[in-house]
């Protein structure tokens, strides 16, 4: 550089020497750049990871609340997905779709003062603006499974009533007659639905039963006859009792790992409960139906080193000879059929945990 500098005249080494500036400039521009998208893929990977562990969270808390609803809600109040007041809880427990519907009941029919907070915050979130009085009862029944003590349904049927007279404000004199006629339509549905009935009620009955309910005078007859053929004719779709499945609820461990697959060697973060002597993992936490079941009965695990992975761990068969593959099954398609692995190989997030899988399994 030094010898093409001395044959430069002047004028040319200025330029030449404005290049170079202009050069340097541009890679220190450059380098900034760099920088700059690097901490901006870092900020996103934050992000990104924030919003996993959210609704791996959220996720957690509903399987929780589906076995036990206080023990779910307490959970995403402690991990702050939830705040603890009525109205925020009611509308978590009104918006989230993949609740269980018996331990919804369960939870809003708490006899505590909290707990009919919460169930009084859930009936004003229910519009029956314009509706008539079964169409509402239905949207409200098929939100929850109605519990079977009296003094629960008793609750229940109160908070209905109050919100149903607070949307169709002049159907009813006072609540009373509208939480009076619910229970009257629902035990019609029981006696119009139920096989064992073999005397069917008449409208006729109907309408004589709730003669002077409205504070001492009587309905209009025509509304308690519609009443009545709209339940002979579609009987209420009450919730049926969901099965709980106590399996997964008191686990040995559980966690996520990274599941390595059999025919294409790819990895899936998956959802793995150990019960007993059995390995089961989800596609997230909340899932009743396992993804896959591995049978640890004469099986064995060790530590082994993945080049792509971290904290690597293999459950095999431990005799030497012949290829086997283990008796394990799996889903797809909602179709359950045998699994392909000779051995099944994952990747715990921390060592501490990949020595809690190993010791658990053995």
């Amino acid at each position: 550089m030094s010898f093409i500098m001395s044959s430069l005249g002047k004028a040319d080494k200025q330029v030449l020497t404005e290049i170079l500036q202009r050069r340097f400039a541009l890679l220190n521009d450059i380098e900034k750049v760099k920088k700059e998208l690097k901490e901006t893929e870092e900020e996103i990977i934050q992000i990104d990871r924030g919003k996993t562990i959210e609704k791996d969270q959220l996720r957690h808390g509903i399987k929780k609340f589906n076995n036990h609803p206080t023990a779910g809600i307490d959970f995403l109040v402690e991990v702050g997905r939830l705040e603890r007041t009525p109205h925020n809880i009611a509308k978590f427990l009104f918006e989230t779709s993949s609740l269980n519907k018996t331990s919804l009941g369960i939870y809003l029919g708490d006899g505590n003062d909290f707990a009919i907070e919460v169930l009084n915050e859930f009936g004003q979130l229910h519009d029956f603006t314009g509706q008539s009085l079964d169409v509402a009862l239905r949207r409200f029944l098929i939100s929850f499974r109605l519990p079977g003590e009296a003094q629960k349904i008793d609750r229940m049927m109160e908070c209905f009533a109050s919100r149903y007279c607070d949307c169709n404000q002049n159907v009813f004199q006072n609540r009373d007659t509208c939480y009076i006629l619910s229970f009257a339509i629902i035990m019609m549905n029981t006696s119009l639905h139920n096989p064992s009935v073999k005397e069917k009620p008449t409208a006729e009955q109907f309408i004589s039963m709730n003669r002077g309910v409205n504070n001492g005078e009587d309905l209009p007859e025509q509304m308690l006859r519609n009443l009545f053929e709209g339940i002979k004719q579609e009987p209420f779709k009450i919730p049926q009792e969901d099965t709980v499945d106590n399996t997964f609820f008191n686990p040995d461990l559980e966690g996520w790992l990274l599941k390595q697959g059999g025919r294409y060697k790819t990895w899936k973060k998956r959802w793995f409960v150990l019960v007993g002597n059995c390995l089961y993992y989800f596609e997230y936490p909340s899932d009743k139906e396992p993804k896959g079941i591995i049978p640890l009965q004469n099986l064995d695990v060790r530590e082994v080193v993945d080049q792509r992975k971290v904290n690597c761990f293999e459950i095999f068969i431990p005799v030497t000879g012949q290829s086997q593959m283990i008796k394990a099954a799996k889903t797809t398609g909602g179709r359950m059929h045998e699994g392909r692995h000779s051995t099944y190989i994952m990747s715990a997030p921390t060592v501490k945990e990949r020595s809690d899988w190993i010791r658990g399994i053995r």
